[in-house]
Formats: C-alpha cells, structure tokens, sequence
C-alpha cells in the first residue's frame, strides 16, 4: 500500500472510520416494519447454523437488542433454542446468531422479534454428521443477478423444488448499470462509500423472491467481481483508482457484504481483507470447496484499460501463460491441495465463480482467451486439476457462473488433446437476470472447444442438482422470460454423471 495514511484518509472518507458510542440500548420504536429486508440461515452444521437480520428504518445510532428463537414445527409451538443479540450500528443492525445444539439432518424454522415487532418465519436444516450415511442431497446453485434487468422469478422456482441447500456463486450485486430493457431501476449511483453499498444490498434484498429464497433454506456464498468493481483482481481496479483509495473502496464493499449474508463470525472482514474460502460437508455424501477467486489472484495480463479483462492471443499476450500466475493465490492454493487430501467424501464440489473449461476462438497462436477467467490463468487451472487427479479425488465435480450462459463440460489436464482423459466434470450454471453475449458466439466458440458439450445463453436461469452415492443428475432450468416476474420455468437440458466415470452424459 502506498501509505497507511493514504488508506486511513480513504478509509474516513468511506465511512469506515467513524465511532460509535456503545454505553446505551436503544429503546425499540419502529415506524415500519425493521425486518423488512427478511431473514436467511447459512453454513449449517450438524448443531446449528447461522442465522441473519438487520433492523432497517428510522433507527438510533445506538445497539438494539433482538430476541432469536427456533423450534421444532412451523407453527413455532415447540421452541427448542432462543436467545438474545445485539445489532450494532456500527455493523447496520445486522445479525449473525450462530446457534449451536441442535439435532442433526433435520430441518428446523426460526424468526427474529425487538419490541413488538416479529420477522417472517425462516426454515434451516442441519446437516448429517460428518460420516453419516446420506441417500440424497438436493441443492440448486446460482450467480449474476443484475437487479435492473429482470425480476428474481427464477428464485420463486427454486424454492418450489424444494433444495436442502442453495450455493449462491457470485454478483449478489451490480455496482453499475448496465444492459438493455431494464424493468426496474437502482435506487441510487454507483456505490464506493460504506453507506453506498449499503443502499445498494438493501435494494437487492428488497425484492421478495429473493427473499423467500433466503427463508426457505440454508445459503452457501461466495462473491465474484460486481460485490466491489467490475473486473477488479486483488488490489487493481479496473479503472486505474490508486491502490489506497481502491483498498478502502474494497474495505467498504467487503463489510457491507458480511452485514447483508448469513456468514459466521470467523468471515468478518479485517479492513479490506476478508476470508471468504472454506468447505462444508453433507456427511458422508458431499464435500464442497468454496473458493474465492478474486482477493488473491493475479492481475489480468494485457489489459485494455489501465486493469481488468481483455480478449487476447499467444501471439499478443504471452505472458498469459507464465506459470507463476495464480487465480486463487499461493494460500488459497496450498489450503485446497490439503481439503482435498483430507476428503473422504464420495462426491466433492469444487464451488467457485466461473467457467472452468478452456473456451478460447479460433486455433493456433491465434486462438483467442478472455483473460478474467481461468483461460486467463492456465498455469492455475492445469495446477488445480492436476491436484484433483493426484490425489484421486472422488467424483471431482466443478460448479460455477459468471459467464451469463449454461455450459457443461469435461475437464481435462490438456484440452487441446481429444483423446486426453477427462479429469472432473463441469456444470456452469446461466444467470438470475443478468444479459449474455450472443448465442452465435457461443456456438462458434463450442465448435473449437469439443470438451464443451453445451452452452446455452438464450435463457436466464439456474441449475437443480440431485446428488445421490451412485449419481449426480443435473437439470438446466430456463427461465421463460425475466421480464415478467410471474414467469414460468423449464428444463433446457439434463445431465448426469455416474460414480466414478468422470464426465457428464446428457440423460
């Protein structure tokens, strides 16, 4: 950093810097309802699981204390846990209650009450112990949900399928605006100061099908780009903003995420360093490694401003091969290499942000990579694969999403050999709303890349995925419209991969 005056200037500047006096409670008076942004459950264990609020509205500068319960029936007759906790202001009213003691694989229902106010009913479910034996596990994960460009009714769908757990893979938010045909508009600029992102998640967490969706089960999340600034990789911009003052925009950017999800305590951010990384099992069934690959990675190479993505080829861009360069860095790196050492796990899920399979255009020195995904990070990605195959993992399978469009791919220690054996299998999932490129493209890109054997950008959507000890199934859903927030929902497609044949067959 330049200067720890520079960053603490910034910081001030963000709103991260003032203080709060704690010697009072305040007195809980509410015009409108505090709850309005709903509530959420995530991480779940065996005993527990976090559960989230934050109090919104006319509120003191001042803790409020709000009372928790769980219990055993919908109806919440036999409660089983309570508590209070306190919503500190300096924090946004937010609540993180991590609630321990529970029985495991088993769902539960919970809400939050201050003064004469109560939220709506949430349901979580804890999961088998570690090496218990599961039949099933029914999960959907989605990503990109650009609040202007379309109504959440894909949320409204999953909830309907009823999903012991939804894995959110990146863009809970949009820091600009951008797109065509919006439906709906954000409520305020683009955000860089603490207040501002806080605006901006309250905007997102408005919309009621989202909201239901966070209420009807347990979350795991991790972020991509757009919780901070379009295309950013660890301390570069992409607009060239001084490193200090972009280290307090992340500062800002990384707490309003922790106060808006349902992470535990150990994620709360340092500043601007927060880790994100981590794994959660499903007893004997499933293991998933979520990874964060933007805080750590390396700066995109030939970029077309003064940093982020860029489209290149051999010829233009050698330095896109260098094997020093990391996507997750050299921690991240050397933490994954032992979760997965340490699995024993008859499924493992590799959870991280984007299409993992090389796509480039064209053959050649003059095939073409975009540089913000891992074609931008080859050294990384054959690292990170080569792991899976050294370690025999047991039915590697990588989720991701980010790109706009349904794909599903073999991955491979060297995708430019056809008859290269297939390493772990890859479902990356469409977009909430966010806009794709061109179908056309993608088909031609498909064309020079036979490992993919789909990608679907014609529909918004998410993934459904039924896992069970002798096969995955995974169905593609397409929204029929985003543009209408009663829409239906399809399935585009259905694959499935057996255990231990790595690939995924369409069904």
């Amino acid at each position: 950093m330049s200067s720890r005056r520079e960053f603490l200037e910034a910081l001030a500047a963000l709103g991260l810097a003032s203080g709060v006096s704690l010697g009072a409670y305040a007195a809980p008076r509410f015009s409108s309802d505090p709850f309005a942004l709903g509530v959420a459950s995530g991480y779940p264990s065996a005993g527990g699981a976090v559960l989230w609020t934050r109090l919104v509205g006319e509120l003191d500068p001042l803790p409020i204390a709000v009372r928790w319960e769980i219990a055993a029936d919908e109806a919440l007759r036999s409660i089983v846990a309570s508590g209070e906790e306190t919503a500190m202001p300096q924090w946004a009213h937010s609540v993180h209650v991590e609630v321990k003691g529970l029985e495991p694989a088993r769902p539960y229902w919970y809400r939050f009450t201050v003064g004469d106010a109560a939220s709506r009913v949430g349901r979580l479910r804890t999961t088998p112990r570690r090496d218990a034996p599961v039949d099933r596990l029914r999960f959907a994960f989605a990503s990109c949900q650009q609040y202007e460009q379309g109504y959440y009714g894909a949320y409204r769908h999953v909830v309907a399928d009823d999903p012991d757990l939804i894995v959110f893979l990146g863009d809970y938010i949009y820091e600009s605006s951008w797109g065509r045909n919006h439906v709906r508009k954000h409520n305020s600029g683009e955000p860089y100061t603490l207040d501002e992102y806080r605006v901006r998640y309250a905007c997102y967490k408005s919309d009621p099908d989202l909201q239901a969706a966070h209420a009807a089960c347990p979350w795991l999340a991790t972020w991509d780009d757009h919780e901070v600034d379009n295309d950013y990789a660890d301390d570069r911009s992409e607009d060239g903003m001084p490193r200090a003052r972009f280290f307090a925009r992340r500062a800002a950017a990384y707490r309003a995420y922790y106060e808006h999800m349902p992470l535990p305590a150990r994620m709360r951010p340092d500043g601007p360093h927060m880790r994100l990384y981590t794994q959660f099992g499903w007893g004997a069934l499933a293991r998933f490694f979520m990874l964060d690959d933007r805080q750590y990675r390396a700066h995109q190479v030939c970029p077309r401003f003064a940093g982020g993505s860029n489209v290149v080829s051999e010829r233009e861009c050698a330095a896109r091969t260098e094997p020093a360069r990391s996507m997750l860095g050299m921690r991240q790196e050397a933490w994954l290499e032992r979760a997965f050492a340490e699995s024993r796990a008859g499924w493992n899920i590799v959870a991280q942000q984007t299409l993992m399979a090389q796509f480039g255009r064209g053959s050649g020195e003059a095939r073409r990579f975009w540089t913000d995904g891992w074609d931008g990070y080859p050294a990384a990605r054959r690292k990170l694969l080569e792991s899976v195959a050294a370690r025999r993992l047991a039915n590697p399978v990588v989720i991701g999403g980010d790109v706009h469009h349904h794909a599903v791919a073999d991955l491979k220690l060297d995708f430019d050999d056809p008859g290269a054996p297939v390493v772990a299998s890859e479902f990356c999932g469409t977009s909430i709303t966010s806009q794709s490129r061109a179908q056309k493209e993608l088909d031609a890109a498909r064309e020079d890349n036979p490992h993919v054997k789909l990608a679907d950008g014609r529909y918004r959507g998410y993934v459904r995925v039924e896992l069970e000890a002798r096969r995955l199934r995974a169905e593609l859903r397409a929204m029929d419209s985003v543009q209408a927030p009663e829409a239906g929902c399809s399935t585009l497609a259905t694959f499935v991969v057996e255990d231990g044949r790595p690939g995924p067959q369409r069904a």
